[in-house]
Parts: structure tokens; sequence; C-alpha cells
């Protein structure tokens, strides 16, 4: 989400799905879109249908590939080498949109003199600090074991030159040497076709066709859309990844556009949901960060002026957090006492998943919440968490199904007599079995109905936390302890309208979603949108950017079901305030008329005074395109012909002076594990990613000849975890875990399609059957021979299809941005036979204390 976030100003998709047929173009890349998406997918096909020119560039071919004009194989891990290339080709040869990167991005503005590049400094951005290795050693096993070699960025040197107002000074010529275009061009340079064929693998006369299909498909009169999924994000440098997307996007004048944008792909129905109103340890509903102790953020006044911006839209934040404050704890929150601001949780550190994990694991977390994720087959290094789980004093697993993480104890090598952990199993409801909304890849809020009667026991999840917390609330009732206050003064009257379903406790989800919504605390009036939140305890809001969607107390704008076609603002409700293409004044020139009438989308009415198109203008509606900047707070430091009104200019970022933690620009580093050693720099691997260097989380490092294959990680269609797994007819097309290699490895190894073979890194192997197939071959890289591997992860042995987990392969490391893992990439080895049966393995034994990191954390310098 930071790659979306600190390009443009938010971290979902620019675009939906629906828009697709409108594009000239469509680069899918980091996604088996066909596959994975297989309903949103249909828009591709239309696009096809009405001409616009299809590419996938994959590791293997795929059922996406299949469906596309033009199959590009390239080497898992290298996107950034690939999409630099291209970033280089359209500099190099001016093919980019002048007009629309010149007004629409801050190619203009001029960075400071300190800022050196990773080509001064072999591989390093200026600010660095920590300790760097610099060689392929970095990620070897050996030595003293504890955190990784990782470290952190200063970002003082990454800013821009300012006036005397604070303004970012700027070179319209784009001739300054200091200015983000040169910066762009000489960081770029090295990424030559030359290049991209070496360490990516890919012709270079295949790549410099897609240039050219990609330059010839964007402008004035046509536009190109990128898709991409978690074959881009869960890599060590996944957010810069989606950073190079974005800068070839904006090189290509796509944002804002018809046919054109991003389109981020999330998983299952409610991914996007569940990080907006907000399961991720460091987010507040709508995005609003968690308060840190790092950050000294321990009075509401000094949590606003950490991240109040100044100008913006994010300048607003004071009344988003203060409705917030106002939903959660109703009339015990006022302004004596900060809106009860301290009752909100401070960060520490990094409390995401892996560093949990080694936290259970070293005996520092005795409890354990698992509700809807079974992290023993889809996480990675999957027996330490396991074992992790062997040292709780409790767990509970809300779940439809028994699976490997609910069963931990029945795996494999464990001995149940010793594992103390109280477990404990609450049935839930499935999707048709309970009513409520989820927010599509689209930002799309829709509304579900109960369509059967939960079997059994079940409940569902919005049933389990309501009647938790009530009983929760009870035990504490009679408390006098201030640290009580928050459970006891925390609102929760969500009572369902519906007799039955309150005699069952069922929690009334139109009530929740009417609370996200917001309301008027002395009328009681819903909000209609969130220009009406206010920062003096007047409104009460529970997640800002969903205002709107329940305007009075008869709507539900998740409900709307009128027409399917291009727009249809009458179909669910798409955040924020129902716009479907966001940053769409961009579709418009400087001056508000369309850039074409092909592409007319959002425009400026000279007689109504106001903007107006297809679409909710993601602008403020009535300032006119040759509007000054009246301010130099808030919006109004924006001028009428700045789309992006959730940056600080108003424009989309090539080069981010602050928010990310590896570098300003992207720049290609190698997986951790990788079969060729950097061509580009003396740096190997990121310097600020992060890695547990300990006995129990062994790595294959760098260019190991043990492991001389690349391995990726992917789903297919017919199962998609222990749900699927569930369903004969679907186990029947799927029986048993594979792995897919090439021809050329199989004749080599003396390998038969349907054999089983045995996959192994430095964390652990697994049994397989092998599938030779022709999607995939073997790629020229560096100069050698080189053979990718691909590996389902949905496998597990519960369910009526079983085989090893893809996880038990991959040891935890995270980026340094968002702490996901890097699992689309690795190294392995492959022999023909099946497995030993597994013993007692390094993880299951404790790590004694004097070799581990006490705080269960990798050495990352400026996490908050």
């Amino acid at each position: 989400m930071p790659g979306l976030g600190t390009s443009f100003g938010r971290g979902g998709a620019t675009t939906f799905l629906q828009d697709l047929p409108n594009a000239d173009c469509i680069l899918i890349q980091g996604s088996n879109f066909a596959e994975a998406h297989p309903v949103g997918f249909r828009f591709v096909m239309q696009a096809k249908e009405r001409g616009a020119k299809i590419v996938h560039v994959d590791p293997r071919f795929t059922r996406t590939s299949a469906m596309a004009d033009e199959y590009i194989a390239l080497r898992s891990g290298s996107d950034i080498a690939f999409l630099g290339g291209i970033v280089n080709w359209l500099l190099t040869n001016e093919r980019y949109f002048k007009e629309y990167v010149t007004a629409y991005t801050n190619a203009s503005s001029i960075v400071v003199e300190a800022f050196k590049d990773t080509e001064d400094l072999d591989g390093i951005f200026s600010g660095f600090h920590g300790q760097n290795t610099g060689t392929t050693q970095m990620s070897q096993m050996g030595g003293a074991e504890g955190r990784g070699d990782a470290g952190g960025y200063d970002t003082s040197s990454w800013q821009f030159e300012r006036d005397e107002n604070g303004t970012p000074r700027r070179d319209e010529t784009l001739q300054h040497p200091r200015c983000v275009l040169q910066i762009l061009k000489r960081h770029f340079s090295r990424y030559t076709p030359e290049l991209v064929e070496s360490l990516c693998g890919v012709p270079q006369a295949q790549f410099l066709r897609l240039c050219e299909t990609l330059a010839s498909n964007s402008g004035r009169e046509r536009t190109t859309a990128f898709a991409y999924a978690v074959g881009w994000t869960q890599h060590t440098v996944g957010v810069q990844y989606i950073r190079t997307a974005s800068i070839v996007q904006m090189l290509l004048g796509n944002l804002g556009r018809p046919g054109g944008g991003i389109m981020a792909l999330r998983g299952h129905a409610n991914i996007q949901g569940a990080t907006d109103i907000a399961t991720l340890y460091d987010l507040l509903p709508g995005y609003l960060p968690v308060p840190s102790i790092r950050r000294d953020e321990q009075s509401l006044a000094a949590y606003l002026k950490t991240n109040t911006k100044p100008t913006g839209w994010w300048a607003n934040t004071p009344k988003y957090v203060v409705s917030l404050l106002k939903a959660y704890f109703g009339e015990h929150a006022t302004a004596a006492n900060d809106f009860c601001f301290e009752y909100l949780p401070q960060l520490t550190g990094d409390h995401s998943t892996i560093p949990m994990t080694f936290a259970m694991k070293d005996g520092t977390i005795e409890g354990y919440f698992v509700v809807g994720q079974n992290p023993v087959t889809s996480g990675q290094n999957v027996e330490l968490i396991a074992a992790g789980m062997d040292r709780l004093k409790w767990f509970v697993n809300v779940d439809a199904f028994e699976n490997e993480t609910s069963s931990f104890w029945k795996r494999e090598g464990a001995d149940p007599a010793a594992i103390g952990t109280e477990c404990f199993f609450i049935p839930a409801a499935m999707v048709l079995e309970k009513e409520g909304t989820m927010t599509n890849t689209n930002r799309l809020l829709q509304f579900h109905d109960k369509a059967v009667e939960p079997p059994g026991d079940a409940v569902s999840d919005a049933w389990f936390f309501y009647n938790l917390h009530k009983r929760v609330r009870e035990l504490y009732a009679q408390s006098l302890d201030p640290r009580d206050r928050p459970i006891l003064h925390l609102t929760w009257d969500y009572e369902h309208e519906d007799e039955r379903e309150r005699r069952r406790g069922e929690p009334s989800v139109r009530k929740i979603v009417q609370e996200i919504n917001g309301f008027n605390v002395r009328t009681g009036e819903q909000l209609r949108s969130f220009t009406q939140c206010e920062d003096d305890g007047s409104t009460a809001c529970g997640g800002w950017i969903y205002t709107g969607c329940a305007p009075d107390k008869e709507t539900l704008r998740a409900r709307s079901r009128t027409g399917d076609e291009w727009v249809s603002p009458d179909w669910g409700f798409a955040w924020p305030a129902n716009r479907r293409i966001l940053y769409n004044r961009a579709s418009a020139a400087p001056d508000g008329t369309p850039w074409s009438e092909r592409k007319k989308y959002v425009w400026w009415d000279a007689q109504q005074n106001r903007w107006t198109g297809y679409d909710v203008p993601d602008f403020p509606p009535e300032k006119a395109p040759d509007a000054p900047a009246t301010s130099a707070h808030g919006i109004e430091a924006h001028s009428g012909s700045d789309p992006f009104i959730m940056q600080l200019d108003g424009r989309a970022q090539l080069f981010v002076a602050s928010g990310l933690k590896d570098g300003p620009v992207p720049t290609h580093y190698e997986p951790l594990a990788s079969v060729i050693e950097n061509p580009l720099y003396k740096q190997q691997n990121s310097p600020s990613a992060g890695q547990w260097r300990r006995r129990d989380n062994p790595e294959n490092g760098a260019v190991n000849p043990e492991y001389p294959h690349v391995l990726t990680s992917y789903r297919v269609t017919e199962l998609s975890g222990v749900y699927t797994r569930y369903i004969p007819w679907l186990a029947e097309l799927q029986p048993e875990a594979f792995c897919e290699i090439d021809p050329d490895l199989a004749v080599a190894q003396g390998i038969r399609s349907g054999d089983y073979v045995t996959l192994s890194t430095a964390a652990g192997e697994i049994e397989v059957r092998a599938l030779v197939s022709g999607r995939m071959h073997p790629l020229r890289i560096g100069g050698k021979r080189v053979h990718q591997i691909g590996l389902p992860y949905i496998f597990g042995n519960f369910g009526f299809t079983k085989g090893d987990t893809a996880g038990t392969l991959i040891p935890f490391s995270i980026d340094s941005n968002v702490s996901i893992h890097e699992s689309k990439t690795l190294t392995c080895a492959l022999r023909p036979g099946r497995r030993a049966a597994r013993k007692a393995l390094p993880q299951d034994k404790p790590v004694p204390a004097g070799e581990r990191d006490p705080s269960g954390q990798p050495t990352l310098h400026g996490v908050d």
C-alpha cells in the first residue's frame, strides 16, 4: 500500500475493474489475473474484444498468459530491473507524456544538494545508517546468531529545496541537474535493454517491442492500464516494485484517466475492507496511524503535530481522529480529556505477524487469536510457527473447518503430550450463513444477506467479537482501575433490529456500518460526506473514508444494485465519496478541458462553474482550473491544476522525499536468496530488509550452489486453501501437491511427470508430485542457464486433498516498509524421490536465551 500511497496519496487501486474495457493496452505483471481473479478477468477479455493489447509478464506461462496477446517470461525477483528498463527507454527516447509529467508530477521539483544516489554510493542512497556488509554473504548463515544486517535511512538528504514560503522550488524546463526528471534519467541509465536481457532473461527484441507497445498506447488519445497482485508485494522490495510501475504510469500519463491507472488486485472478497477498517497493527480505520512511543505521541496534541500534514487533504487529520475517538468512546470522549486519546494503544516497535511469531517462540506471548487464517499452511517457516504455538498458554481459533493451525499439535513430528497449550476452537459461519459487507479490489463496499442458517453452534465472526467484548466488560464492571476504562467506556450498542437475531446475540451490521459512516453527535443525523467531520467533538465517525455509504438511517448504499455498466454510481459504494477512478482531475488538461474527446472523463464546466463528468470528481468541485493557491495550509495550498489532493504539493511523486524506508526511487536489489550476484551494484540485497539470523530460521543465502534453482509460489483456481480442500469435487481437480518443472530439468534429473520429487531449502524440505510442463522453461541469466520451479502454496494435511505445504521451505524475512514476507522468489534444490519422515527438527528445540533476539524483532532502524 505505501507503493501506491506515497506515489499518489492513497493505497487503494486507482481504477476499477469495469473500466478495464476502456484500456488500449493492459500490462499484467505480478498477477495470474485469469486464475486468481477469474470473475474480474472478464473485463480484461472485454478489453481484448474491443481491440486492446493484452501483455502478461510472469515467470510461468499461465491461464492468463494463454489469453494474452503476448507473454513475456522473466526471472522471479527481477521486476524492478525490467520496469526500470522501461523507465530508461521512455526517458532516453523522450516517449513520455511531457505535458502531463510537467503539470501533474513532481518531475520539476529540485532535490537538495546533499542527496546522493545509488549511482554515487554503489547501491545505497545518502543517509544510510546501520551495519551493512555490501556483499553476497549478507544473508548467509554462520557466525553469531541473532538479528540480520539491516540498516535504515535518515531521509533529510532526500528533501526538496523550498522557498521562503515552504513551496518546493521547481524548474519547469526540466533541465536543472537536480530536478527529479534528471535524477531519474541518471538513476535508471544503467537499466538498458542489454541489462534487462542479462538480469531478467527477457530477449532485447521482445523487451523493446513491449516498450513501443506501452508508449504507442498512452498519451492524449490512448491509455494503458497496469494490473498486479501479490506476485509484486511478497518481496523484501515489494513496495518498490509497485513504485516502479507507478513511475512508468506517471511518465505515460495514465493516472486518473479512463482505461488507465493501476489495478491493485486484492485477494479474496474483503482484503481491501480488512485493511480499511483496520486489521493492520499500525493503522486505525481510514489509514490513520496508530500512536507510537517512538514518535513521542503520548498526547493528542503531540500525535496531531506529528501526523497532520500542513498542505493537501491530510490537513484534515484532526477532524478524522477526533471523530474516530468519539465513535469509539462516545460521551466519555471530551475536549477536557483529549477525547480519550490516552485509551489508544501505543506502538513500541514492529508488532506485525512475523515478529509476533518469534515472540511466541521465545515465550514472550502467552495467548493467540487466529480468525479466518491458517498460518501453519499459508505462513512461512511453518514449523517455527507451530513450535511457537507449542509454547503458548492458550490459543483460540475461529474457523469453519478443522485445519493445520487449529490442530497444530497433530502435525508430523510433534508430541502432543509435551504441548501444554490450551486450545479453543470456535465454529464459524461461512459467508452465505451470515449478513455483512465486504469491500473488494475496486474499493467497492457491497452488502450480502444471510442465505441459510449456520449449522450447529457455528456463529459469525461479528457475533464472536461482539459477545466477547460484552462478556469481558461484565468481568470489569466493578473495576475502579484507570487502566480498565477503555474496556468500560467503549461504545458497544449494536443490538440487532430483528428479534430473532437479537436473541441469538447477533449484532446489527446496519448499526455498525452507520457508526463507520459517522453521525452528528447532537442530532443523531448521519453524515453525508466526510467534509462534515469536525475536530470539536460534534461528530462521530468510525472510518472517514466510508462516509456517505449510509447517509441516512434508511439508506445503505452498499445494497445498491442498479446497473453493471462502465460507470455505475448506483452499484455499491466506492470509497472515498463513491469515486470510481481516483485522481480523476488528471483526466483533464491543466485548463480543465479533456485531454481528448476519446478519453473524456471529468472536466470543468464553465457554465456551471464546477467539475462534472462521468464520475464523482476527486477534487474540490468548485475550484476552477486557473484558481491559484490561496493559502499556505490545507487544500487551499493547491492550485486548480493540482490533481493529487492527498499529496503535500498536489502532484504525483516520481521521487518520494519521505514515507519510505528503503529509498526515494526504486533500485534493483537481488532477493535474499538469489542465483546470481547483483550486476548493478556491490550492494547485493536491500540494505534495509529485515532478517532473523537464528538457527530456527535458516536461510539459503545468495549464490549458494547447494540451491541452484529459482523457486516461485502461486495459487490455482480450483483450490484456495482449507475451505476448498474440504469440497470433494474441487479436491478431485487438484488431488495432490505438485510442482511444475521444465522438460530440460526433468530430463537432466531423470524425472517423469507424476513422479515424487523432494524440494529443499535451508529451512526444510517437502515432497510433491512433479508436473513436467512447457509452462516453465529455463532462462539465460548472467551468462548461465537458470531453471525456475513453480510451487502452489495451497496444500496441507486437512481436507480431501493433502500434501506438504510450500511454507515449510520459506524462511522469515520482511520488507522494511510493510513487514511483508519474501515468498514469491526463493532458491531451492530438487531431487527425485520422496523425502524422509520428519523427526525432531531444529525448529522444535527452544532457542537458548543467549542466542535469541530478546525483542523478537529484526534490525530495522526507524521502523516507526
